[in-house]
């Protein structure tokens, strides 16, 4: 059996009130595409904060790529090729499309980062004529676009995007999941944060289920959304 890319052991942490999350593990394999979902406020959010550097863990560990993580500076987290997409898309709105998709890469010391920034219109070719424009000015999706390319512009071996189809149309929302899959096809491994349950588990290999803060259920997607506690907590069935 492979070594999960990430591993997660008995993870705590929370914020002055308290744990949010209470002992959480967590494998995730190269090449995969994992969804991790559950209700506002089971700590989704939390988790990827942890993982990602910005928030600090109370106890447990975090281990990538061979490298133990925990508590690690974002930039640590980063440079080790674990790169997160923020919930809210979070972009500069003020500088151009290719400010914040070259602001992705600024660890990055190596000739390749214009050949990076081609294979992300590659995948988003609806910025191609938007690159001079201030990303404050671009709809939702194209919004959306940036923050998933300029993620991608660290070239990371995991991607974490948090609620990628928050404030957009259905029709926008299923594009942005194609790229994902795309891109998950293409070598980089995702894991994909969703209340949006039904969209995440159909794009999915495997999926978590968080309750509270704490995972109440793992499986491959298929399992999840034949679950019977699934379809009547999430899907209304």
């Amino acid at each position: 059996m492979a070594e999960p890319l990430l591993q997660v052991r008995q993870l705590t942490a929370g914020f002055g009130a308290g744990p949010v999350l209470f002992q959480v593990d967590l494998d995730f394999f190269a090449g995969e595409l994992v969804a991790l979902i559950g209700a506002n406020g089971a700590g989704k959010s939390t988790l990827l904060g942890v993982l990602s550097g910005l928030l600090p863990a109370s106890s447990g560990s975090v281990h990538f790529a061979g490298l133990d993580l925990t508590n690690a500076r974002p930039e640590s987290v980063v440079a080790a090729g674990l790169a997160h997409v923020p919930q809210g898309r979070r972009l500069f709105a003020g500088l151009s499309v290719e400010r914040n998709l070259r602001l992705g890469a600024y660890l990055r010391r190596d000739r390749e980062i214009g050949a990076e920034l081609d294979k992300v219109l590659d995948y988003f070719p609806a910025l191609k004529d938007k690159l001079r424009r201030s990303a404050g000015t671009l709809s939702g999706g194209e919004q959306q676009m940036v923050a998933i390319g300029r993620g991608l512009m660290a070239r990371p071996k995991l991607l974490m995007i948090d609620e990628p189809s928050l404030g957009l149309a259905p029709k926008i929302v299923d594009r942005v999941i194609e790229v994902a899959q795309t891109i998950n096809r293409d070598g980089t491994s995702i894991l994909l944060v969703e209340q949006d349950v039904l969209v995440a588990l159909e794009a999915a290999d495997r999926g978590y289920v968080l309750e509270n803060g704490r995972v109440a259920l793992s499986g491959t997607a298929a399992e999840l959304e034949s679950n019977p506690e699934i379809r009547k907590a999430y899907l209304g069935i």
